[in-house]
């Protein structure tokens, strides 16, 4: 039985990888127990995009990140990543295939250093996307300087910073960022900006769930509005200024 990484290896030597969108979702709907909380969501994210995820709380952001990674309960509908149906697969070999969730809790490791928490997820996509402690010090300069600190001894900031530098060790180069600006300080959030459009110069796949639409306006590509599940809206950046009474309506931004 061949594994994840051949397969995708074999997919890439017939060239067939650079035509396929990074991710592909059509008719997903999911669950958590009895509660039906995706209806038929549609989306597509195209290699090196940066796309968004817009909607009020409660709307389904979260769990479309969820179901992506296999995180809720019983999920229908089709979820391609980099062409691979993987609705029907278990979280750990979702992962294989290149995916890096950051969840809005962090998930840092308490009883390990910052650099403990940094070295200790495994490689699960192409090394030569996973970066270096040197390439992840130099974007977060704070993190070099505690990286003999206990995880959970960090600022918010400084865990958000930890929490997406984790990923970016492992060789994900699609990327699920869920609020990763929340309660953070200014400067913080200036931070993880330049992040993202230094990821996104180097060829990174982004989805991110925000709330905080002056952060994510600048950053992204494309735009989905999520409400009861569902989208009900999608445009790209160039349509931002037409859509704003719209996202007025939807959002109150």
């Amino acid at each position: 039985m061949s594994t994840i990484a051949e397969e995708r290896r074999s997919r890439e030597a017939n060239g067939a990888a650079g035509n396929v969108p990074a991710l592909e979702i059509a008719g997903l709907q999911a669950w958590y127990g009895e509660s039906h909380i995706l209806h038929g969501v549609d989306l597509k994210v195209n290699r090196g995009e940066v796309v968004t995820l817009l909607g009020r709380n409660g709307a389904g952001r979260t769990t479309t990140l969820r179901a992506i990674m296999g995180l809720t309960g019983r999920r229908t509908g089709s979820i391609r990543v980099a062409g691979h149906e993987t609705v029907g697969l278990a979280t750990h070999k979702i992962a294989h295939y290149g995916v890096g969730y950051c969840p809005e809790e962090r998930g840092i490791f308490s009883s390990l250093s910052c650099e403990e928490n940094l070295l200790l997820p495994p490689m699960i996509g192409k090394p030569k996307d996973a970066m270096s402690l040197d390439e992840l010090y130099s974007m977060f300069p704070n993190l070099k300087e505690r990286r003999a600190s206990q995880g959970t001894r960090l600022s918010g900031g400084e865990q958000q910073m930890l929490a997406v530098a984790r990923i970016l060790r492992t060789g994900a180069n699609l990327l699920l960022l869920d609020e990763i600006s929340e309660g953070l300080a200014p400067v913080i959030v200036q931070t993880l900006a330049r992040m993202i459009l230094m990821l996104k110069s180097r060829g990174y796949t982004i989805v991110m769930v925000e709330q905080n639409f002056r952060f994510a306006a600048p950053l992204a590509d494309r735009f989905y509005v999520m409400e009861h599940g569902n989208i009900v809206e999608h445009f790209g950046a160039g349509e931002l200024e037409a859509k704003m009474p719209v996202l007025h309506e939807l959002l109150g931004v």
